[in-house]
């Protein structure tokens, strides 16, 4: 009787392990799945091909942004300024556009690759907490931007930088085709490449990969510019599909949306892990959230209080996870 009575913890405790573990690996997928089916029995025309293309035209700037941070979130890092980076993108393409479309495109990446070196710098270099050396360019580059701009939109008419926006590829939006060959190409670099494989051991264990000889405050500093250039393209395609140049508003949250997709994805704020596949859920699951709120004709609010719930239960089982 003792031994069956202390065998019944462990065994519950074991079956707790092993539902914390599946529902962080696969648990955005079963929401996403279950969401679809949703909508497929209960959301008149929610399954159309117009209206998951326009889900998808939706989500792809987030996805954009939230590829960038998970490589941030990676090294145990996150990048508050994605937002400032997206204003400033948009604020310099009316200015260079009188060049060409490729100048004006390669002045606003710049911008981008400039707030990452800045952010990558004081973190590496300096040695300031990543929230407290982004939090200085969020609040900054926004400032900057509007300085740039004169504070007024500025409506876009040059037609190549628009086709960006409402152009399509076989069918596929361009913006969705860019999102998609991005989530690609950083699949590939963190699983193929050494600089990704640095990435994941500098975010399990900084002072271990120094240590070892990885060369710690370059991967920080690549990663920051990776992100701030992804968030500065996302601007543009914003900016594109929205055919005005709007830094007071464009990107607004986009740091919010963009850590929501990261950390619902799987990927833990503890860093150690880039989940590419389980982000692009993330935004998908989020997106597709809000859509079944408002099409259910429910407040915003509703959909911003579902997200939150949702984003306390990934924490959780992250926290719950890495504790055993």
């Amino acid at each position: 009787m003792t031994t069956q009575a202390a065998a019944a913890p462990v065994r519950g405790s074991a079956t707790r392990r092993n539902t914390t573990a599946w529902l962080q690996e696969y648990g955005v997928y079963a929401a996403v799945g279950a969401l679809l089916l949703f909508n497929a029995f209960f959301t008149e025309h929610f399954l159309t091909v117009d209206n998951l293309r326009t889900q998808l035209i939706q989500v792809a700037p987030i996805v954009i942004v939230a590829l960038g941070m998970a490589l941030v979130i990676g090294t145990e890092g996150v990048d508050l300024s994605v937002g400032s980076a997206m204003a400033l993108a948009t604020a310099l393409l009316p200015l260079y556009l009188g060049y060409g479309l490729v100048p004006a495109l390669l002045v606003a990446l710049l911008a981008g690759a400039v707030v990452g070196l800045v952010n990558g710098s004081l973190v590496s270099a300096v040695g300031l907490q990543p929230i407290v050396a982004t939090l200085a360019l969020f609040v900054g580059g926004r400032g900057i931007a509007l300085v740039l701009a004169d504070g007024q939109l500025k409506q876009i008419v040059n037609p190549d930088l628009l086709a960006l926006g409402t152009g399509s590829f076989l069918g596929v939006p361009l913006v969705v085709l860019i999102a998609g060959i991005l989530a690609l190409a950083v699949a590939f670099l963190v699983h193929r490449t050494t600089f990704g494989r640095q990435v994941v051991a500098i975010g399990g264990n900084r002072k271990a990969a120094a240590l070892a000889g990885l060369p710690v405050k370059r991967v920080l500093i690549g990663v920051y510019v990776l992100c701030g250039v992804l968030a500065a393209l996302a601007g543009v395609l914003a900016t594109a599909r929205l055919t005005a140049s709007d830094p007071s508003s464009l990107g607004t949250l986009m740091e919010l949306s963009a850590i929501t997709a990261v950390v619902v994805g799987g990927a833990p704020l503890s860093g150690g892990s880039v989940r590419v596949l389980g982000t692009l859920a993330g935004a998908l699951l989020m997106q597709l959230l809000r859509a079944t709120l408002v099409k259910h004709d429910l407040p915003d609010s509703t959909a911003q209080i579902a997200q939150a719930a949702i984003i306390i239960a990934a924490v959780y089982v992250a926290r719950e996870r890495r504790a055993r």
